[in-house]
């Protein structure tokens, strides 16, 4: 059993970890955001607190949803930032680990010969000794903050992986939307640029037919043939681009899907475009890439406590307690106890400007941190007012270009009609079809883009919660 002044050891012992620690890091202060108190006039926003949404239940379609959830099971490089967590939390954890004495437990037994010659008896000797001991690894006493400071530094790099992984989740999210968005739009030009095939090769026939009759002339066909030629570019054109868009797709999600249900056209998709959003400062609180950067600003904060705790004393403790006899079965006999307490002290005296230089770098890498960190909101406040004014532009254009659309239909049917009844040349007739494909893929590529910014703005705005 171990003597009592061991013990009252101990207990000043527990009391100078207790009292210890005081903390040398910058008092932390978040810089002021270097963006404006609210968005751009043109922009329209609700006066509404904008609540996050799950994405289950914001993209209503029923195939992109399913496409979503495997993405964010088998896509690698969201994986890959998972396990970025976990290994940033076991750092976390070792660096922690630091704060707390290391006590472990041994038993040895020795046994060592003497020679005569080196024996005070004159004759060889044997000795044996037995140990069992609970000791005390090399353990500093925190008093100027150091291993603290670099826990808080390590804490903080973990909350940064954590939210850099979640404003990867959001970015993949958005990234299969849209990439399904993509495909869509590429189905869509592709029947469009298919049917319109189909359509002049049906109006070079009909060419021919007059032109044998005598009611056409030769140049009549040769722009009706060209006119088929160009479809038929367009199509292969579309058809190289469906399949770029799927392989993309494919990649995203990062799985071949065995089976999905139906999707919807462009046209029904119906993704919301009322989200709400508050003002820059409560938008910019939620986003984790922000929440990131401000995380890596507070471990470098701390990192300089430590750096300044390195021109003091660093005391360190070790100490063992236990028994010791020459027989394994004199350990727990009266009077076997031993133990032994070592205290040191480390002054830095002369290092070559190391602690200097490592104060410098924790200052400037701080710096470096703060600077990230306003472009972090900068980049934000600039992403979302954009997303912003892109939602009412969009939203109008494809009402106007809905409306080009129908006229342009229109002007098509009547120049065909006058060439029917002769009043009017073949060339009307192809410059309002060409018009009126280049209008319906463009209705259809305003509609994508539409959608795609409404996906856009959900990853913006900080998505779901956290």
């Amino acid at each position: 059993m171990a003597p009592k002044h061991f013990h009252g050891r101990a207990v000043a012992l527990a009391a100078a970890l207790v009292l210890g620690g005081c903390s040398m890091a910058p008092s932390y202060e978040r810089p002021e955001p270097p963006v404006p108190a609210a968005w751009p006039d043109d922009v329209k926003t609700a006066t509404a607190a904008a609540k996050p949404v799950d994405w289950a239940s914001f993209f209503p379609d029923e195939r992109l949803r399913a496409l979503i959830k495997l993405a964010l099971e088998h896509n690698r490089d969201l994986r890959i930032a998972t396990a970025r967590v976990a290994e940033a939390q076991a750092l976390y954890g070792i660096q922690r680990a630091d704060r707390l004495p290391n006590v472990s437990v041994g038993a040895t037994q020795t046994t060592a010969r003497t020679p005569a010659d080196l024996s005070a008896s004159g004759s060889a000797t044997i000795s044996r000794r037995a140990d069992v001991n609970a000791n005390l690894l090399p353990f500093e006493l925190d008093f100027w903050g150091r291993v603290a400071s670099l826990s808080e530094s390590a804490k903080a790099s973990y909350l940064a992986t954590e939210q850099a992984q979640r404003a990867f989740r959001l970015s993949l999210i958005a990234g299969v939307a849209d990439g399904y968005l993509g495909l869509a739009e590429a189905q869509e030009r592709l029947a469009l640029a298919q049917a319109t095939l189909e359509t002049r090769a049906q109006t070079r026939e009909l060419v021919e037919r007059r032109r044998a009759a005598g009611l056409a002339g030769d140049m009549d066909y040769l722009q009706a043939d060209a006119a088929y030629e160009g479809a038929r570019a367009e199509v292969a054109a579309l058809q190289r681009q469906q399949s770029a868009a799927r392989n993309f797709l494919r990649a995203l999600v990062g799985t071949e899907p065995a089976e999905l249900p139906p999707g919807k056209p462009l046209a029904e998709q119906a993704i919301t475009l009322e989200q709400q959003a508050d003002v820059p400062a409560q938008v910019l609180v939620r986003r984790p890439d922000v929440l990131a950067a401000e995380q890596r600003l507070l471990a470098a904060n701390a990192n300089i406590g430590a750096a300044r705790a390195a021109f003091f004393p660093r005391i360190t403790l070790t100490a063992a307690a236990g028994t010791a006899s020459r027989e394994l079965t004199g350990l727990f006999k009266e009077g076997a106890e031993a133990w032994s307490f070592t205290p040191s002290i480390s002054l830095p005296i002369f290092a070559g400007g190391r602690n200097q230089a490592g104060l410098d770098l924790a200052n400037v890498r701080k710096e470096i941190a703060v600077a990230e960190y306003e472009r972090a909101v900068q980049q934000a406040f600039r992403e979302v007012a954009d997303l912003l004014v892109a939602r009412e532009q969009l939203a109008e254009q494809l009402k106007a270009v809905e409306a080009q659309e129908r006229s342009q239909q229109r002007a098509a049917d009547i120049a065909e009609a006058r060439y029917k009844q002769g009043v009017g040349s073949f060339l009307e007739v192809l410059d309002a079809q060409r018009q009126l494909f280049a209008v319906r893929q463009g209705l259809i590529q305003v509609r994508r883009a539409m959608w795609s910014a409404a996906a856009q703005l959900y990853k913006a705005l900080g998505g779901e919660e956290s």
